[in-house]
């Protein structure tokens, strides 16, 4: 299991690994001396954690400034434990990434490519660009730090330049969205059903999401 921390600018800042969950207290004395307000965002396989434990944690993270902000978990009563403590907990399980794989992408600033439906429930995120062969479910949500990739039919929500990247853009083989945001900037997917069928991206211009038609550039080429 992997506590990895990011600063308010979603960037990397320290990652700390650990055999049993009982022992973070070995290095809470360590993160005390982080200065800066960070997000702590646990990665767990195989584990189940209870309630009571996630809540010792978020506790002591809390007492030196950190903020237990996010749970990865490909055990589904840790995700549940997370939740009933309102902490935002996302169940990784074999339809998306696996854990050992999540936990070094997590970390860096690399993109992302995922292969297969995205169903509701499901989010899938990305520190550098998130490309996805596949439809997105509503319900689901895909996110990058660059930008959002999306080779099938995106209806569910996705977030693109979630570093404060203006120039993120979010492209889609059919895209019909329940909500679009780049940087700060939200949309709200339309009511009715693309008609036509050719490939479209949503950007930032002028502080308002405009959706155009996508051209092929050299990422696909």
């Amino acid at each position: 299991m992997k506590l990895i921390l990011k600063n308010s600018s979603n960037k990397f800042t320290k990652s700390i690994s650990f055999k049993k969950f009982e022992l973070y207290r070995n290095f809470i004395s360590e993160l005390s001396a982080i200065k800066i307000p960070v997000e702590a965002h646990l990665i767990t396989a195989n584990e189940k954690v209870n309630s009571c434990e996630l809540a010792k944690l978020k506790l002591n993270l809390k007492k030196i400034n950190i903020n237990l902000s996010n749970i990865y978990s490909n055990n589904r009563e840790t995700v549940i434990s997370g939740k009933s403590l309102k902490i935002n907990s996302i169940l990784l399980n074999s339809r998306g990434i696996n854990v050992e794989s999540f936990q070094d992408q997590f970390s860096q600033k690399i993109d992302i490519l995922h292969k297969g439906t995205v169903r509701s429930g499901d989010r899938i995120s990305s520190n550098g660009d998130l490309f996805i062969i596949g439809d997105v479910n509503p319900g689901a949500i895909v996110s990058a730090n660059n930008n959002v990739y999306v080779w099938g039919k995106l209806l569910g929500s996705a977030f693109a330049g979630e570093n404060g990247n203006k120039k993120a853009s979010i492209a889609s083989l059919c895209l019909n969205p329940l909500q679009l945001r780049i940087c700060n900037i939200i949309a709200i997917g339309p009511k009715d059903k693309p008609t036509h069928q050719y490939p479209e991206v949503a950007i930032l211009e002028d502080q308002k999401i405009i959706i155009t038609p996508y051209v092929l550039n050299s990422k696909f080429q």
